[in-house]
């Protein structure tokens, strides 16, 4: 069994235990996520099984979320299950003022990551020091905010007003370290009162896969029809199609392929370009492109046959 699983994740699971889940579900022993969803928060994750488990690192990372920020208090965990650290009347914000806020945060931006996350730290996950009471030291990290867009507003004029907030970001973008960084720039403290991820690269929450739909298509044996294949999670890469099924040989060596030793190429390619290897019945390879005089090679860099 090998390929992606859009999987809904309901609040209260972490993303370990989904893969757990589908460990004993399916029966395969490789199974990772690409990307940890905080276990309060529900939305796409997906889940690569067999050889899929290969290909993570080259799968688009670009995120999307609906979250919900509360301004007038800030907690320990920057989301709405840590300890209140303080409390502030926010009614004197305008929607004009969180505007003005939140142009700061669009495109790159720094973020310290939180206690709370999944950051390892000298070999050990931040969250796990977090629990013995430890406080270390977080470098900075550099992401970027592609949309930041209010969706709905609620309860402005009261003490703790509320905002419904569209994020289109990076991999590795903490959204409850941006809620508290907004309430932070506001001068009032904010926290992440909801979280839902609705979209994690090509996958969508609209086709994304209940547990229950999991049972059902297990019992049924038919849980290879919503696999997505490599090949298609993996579209994002330029296609270069190997010219003879004797060449699938070379590949499976790990020998650098000469340009002779490939179709036609339909677009230009660059020194150090990741692409993908094919053949008629899916992906061979992901090769690092190299330009010589006698025009371009690629080197396998993550065999797949």
């Amino acid at each position: 069994m090998e390929g992606i699983l859009n999987i809904l994740k309901p609040p209260g699971m972490t993303s370990h235990d989904v893969v757990n889940f589908l460990r004993r579900l399916t029966g395969e022993a490789k199974v990772g996520h690409t990307g940890t969803l905080d276990s309060e928060a529900a939305g796409v994750l997906p889940v690569c099984l067999g050889k899929a488990t290969r290909v993570i690192s080259f799968l688009r990372d670009d995120k999307e979320y609906r979250a919900e920020v509360t301004f007038g208090v800030k907690t320990s965990t920057h989301d709405s299950f840590g300890e209140v650290l303080s409390e502030r009347d926010a009614s004197h914000l305008t929607l004009e003022m969180v505007e003005k806020a939140l142009a700061n945060f669009r495109g790159k931006i720094t973020q310290v990551p939180p206690m709370t996350s999944a950051r390892h730290y000298q070999g050990k996950k931040l969250y796990l020091l977090a629990r013995k009471g430890e406080i270390v030291t977080r470098q900075p990290k550099q992401v970027t905010i592609y949309q930041l867009n209010i969706v709905r507003d609620q309860d402005f004029r009261t003490a703790h007003p509320r905002l419904l907030l569209d994020v289109v970001c990076t991999a590795g973008t903490y959204i409850r370290t941006l809620c508290n960084d907004l309430g932070d720039s506001l001068g009032c403290g904010a926290y992440m009162s909801f979280l839902l991820r609705t979209r994690a690269g090509l996958f969508t929450l609209s086709n994304a896969l209940t547990i229950e739909n999991l049972f059902f298509l297990v019992n049924n044996n038919c849980l290879d029809n919503v696999l997505m294949p490599m090949n298609k999670a993996l579209s994002h890469l330029p296609a270069v199609e190997l010219k003879k099924e004797e060449t699938v040989k070379a590949v499976r060596e790990g020998r650098t392929l000469r340009e002779n030793e490939v179709k036609k190429l339909s677009t230009p390619l660059t020194p150090g370009q990741i692409v993908r290897l094919t053949r008629p019945n899916g992906l061979a390879a992901i090769a690092r492109v190299e330009v010589k005089v006698e025009g371009y090679w690629f080197r396998p860099i993550r065999v797949l046959v």
